[in-house]
């Protein structure tokens, strides 16, 4: 699996390990909305099994099994639009979205 972590997305990563405590942050997919998938995050305290380890720029990001091959190829970041800030992926597998843009088809 190759997943791409931007400095953007390590940075935050960090500032949440470094709050929270844990290993990196965890990110898996889960079914909801219209279209079908959508990305979760949390704090991962530990490598489960079936977690894939990406570590760049000095954070830690563990994705999922089920989630690995979803994101293959993708690119993590962090952006900050305005008052928001959010995780985002950049993900060449996914075929479709939903119109509000919180779910995807692969």
């Amino acid at each position: 699996m190759s997943l791409q972590m931007t400095e953007s997305a390590a940075a935050q990563i960090r500032k949440v390990v470094a709050s929270k405590g844990g290993l990196g942050v965890r990110l898996g997919v889960k079914q909801v909305g219209c279209s079908g998938l959508s990305y979760t995050y949390e704090v991962a305290s530990e490598l489960a099994e079936g977690d894939v380890l990406v570590e760049a720029h000095g954070a830690r990001l563990l994705v999922t099994g089920e989630a690995a091959p979803i994101v293959d190829g993708a690119v993590l970041d962090y952006v900050r639009e305005g008052f928001k800030q959010l995780f985002t992926v950049s993900n060449p597998n996914v075929k479709s979205t939903c119109g509000c843009g919180e779910s995807f088809t692969v």
